[in-house]
């Protein structure tokens, strides 16, 4: 007697990630992204024990300044005589928590916000998205420019302040999905059984709204990225002798000419990590929208 076979049913997130692994940009991008990560990781875990390497990028000597790269300095030295290659290494560890720590404080206003207004509709909907309208009136960068500004500049206020400005999108984003889903008929069921709207928000409607969640925080992270680097650029974001890809450029910038490096290198570096978080938001945002 032959035994009947056992079909597996492949489960939602399953699905999102085999689309997300057959789109060409996917592997390349999450591999870059792996790669900087680990590089921010490792500079922050030497630095945390005294040691780094293969320079301290603070240390300065005069009669190294302006050297370009070669076997000694890998990518040149600056103004001041100090080691690019280290500088950018640590400038990879203060962009990426940058990006992170932001995008988490903005997924998490954007998301209480939006499923608030999303779920009970009404006038608490009207109040809650007519402020996200009044907010998205101002350019982002220059209100997050005016804040640090008047806060002060340090990692903390620029991680917040991103943070507390770039929420917007994902709480429209967020209400749009609530909107949908609390007309279906498991929410309807929840309902009726007498479960409380908290437990139906977290335990029903937000799991079936993660997959455009996710992509708007992948996503997010290359925003912050880049703003860090315009803030650090303008003198308003990390404050020297502490190394970002911004300020580095910052740096170079009187010596555009004569130290073309200085600008290449981390330039190179923000458009890499910026494209591969793009890359694969976007590759992500096909394989949750596709329904093959």
């Amino acid at each position: 007697m032959q035994s009947t076979p056992i079909l597996k049913t492949e489960t939602p997130t399953s699905r999102v990630l085999r689309r997300f692994w057959a789109n060409p940009a996917a592997i390349p991008s999450v591999v870059i992204i792996i790669f900087f990560a680990l590089i921010a990781g490792g500079t922050f875990l030497l630095s945390a024990t005294g040691h780094d390497w293969p320079c301290n990028p603070n240390q300065t000597n005069l009669e190294l300044k302006l050297l370009p790269p070669s076997p000694e300095h890998w990518m040149g030295t600056d103004n001041l005589g100090r080691d690019v290659f280290s500088r950018m290494l640590h400038g990879a560890s203060i962009s990426l928590t940058v990006g992170l720590v932001a995008v988490v404080v903005s997924l998490g206003i954007g998301i209480t916000v939006g499923a608030i207004a999303g779920y009970f509709g009404g006038i608490t909907d009207q109040i809650l998205m007519r402020s996200v309208d009044a907010l998205l009136c101002f350019p982002t960068f220059f209100l997050i420019l005016t804040v640090v500004a008047l806060l002060g500049p340090s990692l903390l206020n620029i991680v917040v302040v991103i943070g507390l400005v770039s929420w917007t999108g994902t709480a429209r984003l967020v209400r749009s999905e609530f909107l949908t889903l609390r007309e279906t008929e498991y929410v309807k069921s929840a309902r009726v059984l007498g479960q409380r709207a908290w437990h139906i928000i977290t335990r029903h409607i937000l799991p079936n709204a993660a997959a455009p969640i996710l992509v708007t925080a992948v996503l997010g992270i290359p925003d912050a990225i880049l703003q860090e680097a315009g803030l650090s650029f303008l003198g308003f974001g990390v404050q020297p002798p502490q190394a970002t890809w911004g300020n580095i450029i910052a740096d170079g910038k009187t010596y555009l000419l004569d130290a073309w490096w200085l600008n290449l290198f981390p330039g190179l570096a923000i458009l890499i990590a910026s494209l591969s978080f793009y890359l694969a938001g976007d590759a992500l945002r096909e394989a949750a929208e596709s329904r093959g």
